[in-house]
């Protein structure tokens, strides 16, 4: 399973305290970027979507 590059915000700047991002043709990964070697979480295409609409939406805010 080939994937691209971690990457991260271009909005969070030089902070080290980050979600990183890498996908491929399927699934999606996220890493915190303050343990780049800890855990990987993997979704697929389409939870990835849910979870940014649900996001967009503000489902998960917490007011």
């Amino acid at each position: 399973m080939q994937f691209t590059d971690w990457r991260k915000s271009t909005r969070s700047g030089n902070q080290a305290n980050c979600v990183m991002v890498r996908h491929n043709s399927t699934h999606v990964q996220v890493k915190d970027s303050k343990n780049p070697e800890g855990p990987v979480l993997t979704f697929t295409r389409a939870e990835w979507s849910a979870f940014i609409g649900g996001a967009h939406d503000g489902e998960f805010d917490l007011a």
